[in-house]
């Protein structure tokens, strides 16, 4: 969706790519959501991440308590998306093995 010849989005994805710290992504997530939305976005970021570690749709809805619905969309996107959760999921574990 960026650089998708929408200027809002792409001055949005300018604006998280600026972000330096955990802190600073933190401030801005709380001041640009409401906590519902931070938390069903972690969902999905920790659905993604049990999709592709191998868990079943049910282990997911009960962990996170998701729809299966929203749980689909989740592993749809990770079949067929454009890559982003693959590359979000490959640079955290990777910063959680160099800790």
């Amino acid at each position: 969706m960026c650089n998708s010849n929408s200027p809002e989005i792409d001055a949005l994805c300018d604006a998280i790519v600026s972000l330096k710290s955990k802190e600073e992504c933190a401030r801005f997530l709380e001041d640009a959501l409401t906590q519902k939305e931070i938390i069903d976005i972690a969902q999905r970021y920790k659905a993604a991440r049990m999709l592709r570690d191998g868990y079943s749709y049910a282990a997911v809805c009960k962990e996170t308590g998701m729809s299966t619905a929203t749980i689909s969309r989740v592993s749809k996107a990770l079949e067929n998306g454009r890559g982003g959760y693959h590359l979000v999921l490959e640079r955290t574990d990777t910063l959680e093995r160099n800790d």
